[in-house]
């Protein structure tokens, strides 16, 4: 099988079962991978903040507390005191994002090498960058960043750039990785392979949400 035919096949979005409803309603491996992303973070939201305490915490307490701290001041300081209120969505996102793209270590097919679904990320972030703007300077003020052209195409640039950077970067870091196990087959692919789906994996997901809180912090500018 040449490499061309493997990249097709990891575009290709396959049907993992159908709903016997309203004459039937595919459900896509994507979508899958989505509800267990889900209940990984619902799951693991509830084990590491459950017994919570003030004095004599634990280890894993004092674990989470830090990440979550340091993701906290990270976006805090990026989106400013307008943007505080979004902090939340941002450190969802990026442990999302982390997630999804970890997901080829265990054999699956990441759910951000799917166009439509870093599609829909982009565009749900945009949302919130107006919300953002429109909470920090009114709606007669949003109305009035569109008083340019320039203005009203970066309000479809945006979406677009983070939509095709994920999901260039993923499929660019599986591309490479095809090209390597064609020429070299034993050895150097599965310690790269560990590189693309844990470094370059979250550094994607670091990018995306970065260039998200950057867009907040100007939206309320």
């Amino acid at each position: 099988m040449d490499i061309g035919t493997k990249i097709s096949e990891e575009l290709a979005v396959e049907k993992a079962f159908t709903i016997p409803l309203f004459g039937g309603i595919d459900v896509s491996e994507t979508i899958v991978i989505m509800w267990i992303i889900m209940a990984i973070m619902i799951i693991g939201g509830f084990l590491v903040t459950r017994n919570l305490k003030v004095e004599n915490c634990s280890k894993r307490q004092i674990a989470v507390e830090g990440v979550y701290s340091w993701l906290d001041k990270l976006f805090r300081d990026i989106v400013g005191e307008k943007g505080s209120w979004m902090v939340t969505y941002l450190v969802v996102l990026i442990v999302f994002l982390v997630i999804a793209n970890l997901f080829g270590i265990f054999g699956l097919k990441s759910p951000t090498k799917d166009i439509s679904l870093t599609g829909v990320l982009a565009v749900f972030s945009i949302v919130f960058v107006q919300a953002a703007c429109i909470k920090a300077k009114g709606v007669l003020g949003w109305l009035k960043t569109f008083k340019s052209p320039i203005n009203i195409l970066e309000t479809f640039v945006k979406p677009l750039s983070l939509c095709m950077r994920l999901f260039g970067n993923v499929l660019g870091a599986f591309v490479i990785m095809k090209f390597i196990e064609a020429v070299v087959p034993v050895v150097i692919p599965p310690v790269l392979s560990l590189y693309f789906d844990l470094f370059d994996g979250a550094l994607q997901a670091y990018v995306f949400t970065f260039l998200t809180a950057l867009y907040i912090q100007e939206a309320v500018e």
